[in-house]
């Protein structure tokens, strides 16, 4: 009988005080057991330490690196580098992990040993609520080598890879994509291994203003652009890829002008691929646009928005709501700043009455 394989947990942390214990603690409660956790701490200056300290005393399988920062790239790498187990889990030092996240992952990778890594889906933690996360229909149909080139296809803290079939040369994470560094990570794998979409919830992810995709979302969004404008190029589809990465460094009638031309083109392209292929590209080049909405619509700039939504003629996939509160923002701007402020207290809304509050989603998994 084939033992179970060893599943090597990789935790970063830095600051993490206030949500460690809950992150640590889902790991320790999976029902599945043969793990160990590798905990990095990446120069923290709170409590941080003498929370995974405490951990260790009472669980033999937490390992703790502790050095000065060097940033998550740098701690990643290390991680990997020390992980002894035939699989290694991602997981951030903010999120909860379900009891049966780990095992139902393993299990995965028992029926199909062939696959490089796999991700699952998320439940929502925001101001103290969890909402339930819907899975992606593109993954019904896309390929998952095609979307790779156009958005980061996993959440970063429910990944699992295979290390049986990622050798060291290619399971790195590259510091020049920093801050995108999963993104490049997942197009590299994709475009070599299998890959899975798990359609379960597995983890919960927690939204907040300290986390790293909210404090260098500007840095995070410029590279996700240099990604896939550097994969566009490598599959012949686009060539003045400026017009695509300027909106990263500014938002400006010229660059929102010049990216919604991009699209435009791209999609021109699209239509002479293979009818195989096609539709997963034509998914992927609807989620760059979205990327791209929400880029210029966090400005709070109504006629940019507008100019984007009427060059690409993307009126119709934004939903009906924002489109009412748009349409008016080449001349009255105001009025659609209005209207989206009432929009987000209505999404707010919905979210409270869609989501339950967190103590009690998680009591019946955080006893023993």
């Amino acid at each position: 009988m084939t033992a179970a394989p060893l599943v090597s947990v990789l935790l970063p942390v830095y600051n993490a005080g206030p949500y460690l214990a809950a992150a640590l603690g889902s790991i320790l409660r999976q029902d599945y057991d043969r793990l160990e956790i590798i905990a990095i701490d990446d120069g923290s200056t709170d409590n941080s330490l003498e929370i995974l300290e405490r951990y260790r005393e009472a669980d033999s399988r937490i390992s703790i690196i502790s050095r000065e920062n060097r940033g998550l790239v740098a701690t990643l790498n290390e991680g990997l580098a020390v992980a002894r187990g035939e699989l290694v889990a991602r997981m951030d030092a903010d999120d909860v992990a379900y009891p049966w996240r780990l095992s139902r992952q393993v299990a995965l990778f028992e029926r199909r040993p062939e696959l490089g890594f796999c991700g699952a889906g998320v439940d929502m933690l925001i101001r103290g609520r969890i909402g339930r996360g819907k899975p992606d229909p593109v993954f019904q149909f896309g390929r998952i080598p095609i979307l790779a080139m156009f958005f980061t296809i996993f959440m970063h803290p429910t990944v699992v890879y295979n290390r049986k079939v990622v050798n060291d040369g290619v399971l790195h994470y590259d510091q020049t994509y920093r801050h995108a560094e999963d993104f490049d990570l997942f197009r590299r794998l994709a475009g070599r291994y299998p890959a899975a979409m798990m359609p379960e919830n597995l983890v919960v992810y927690r939204v907040h203003q300290a986390s790293v995709t909210s404090r260098h979302v500007k840095e995070m969004r410029r590279t996700h652009l240099r990604i896939v404008a550097e994969n566009l190029e490598r599959e012949g589809l686009a060539q003045a890829t400026r017009d695509l990465r300027d909106i990263g460094d500014a938002v400006s009638h010229d660059t929102v002008t010049r990216a919604a031309n991009f699209i435009v083109a791209l999609e021109e392209e699209i239509c002479s691929l293979p009818a195989a292929i096609r539709p997963s590209f034509e998914a992927g080049a609807l989620n760059l646009f979205y990327f791209l909405y929400q880029l210029v619509a966090d400005e709070k700039q109504p006629p940019l928005t507008h100019e984007l939504l009427t060059r690409t003629a993307k009126w119709n996939v934004i939903r009906r709501r924002e489109q009412y509160a748009l349409r008016p923002g080449a001349w009255a701007p105001w009025l659609s700043l209005a209207s989206l402020s009432a929009s987000r207290q209505a999404d707010a809304m919905a979210y409270f009455f869609k989501s339950a509050p967190a103590a009690a989603v998680l009591a019946p998994y955080q006893a023993g």
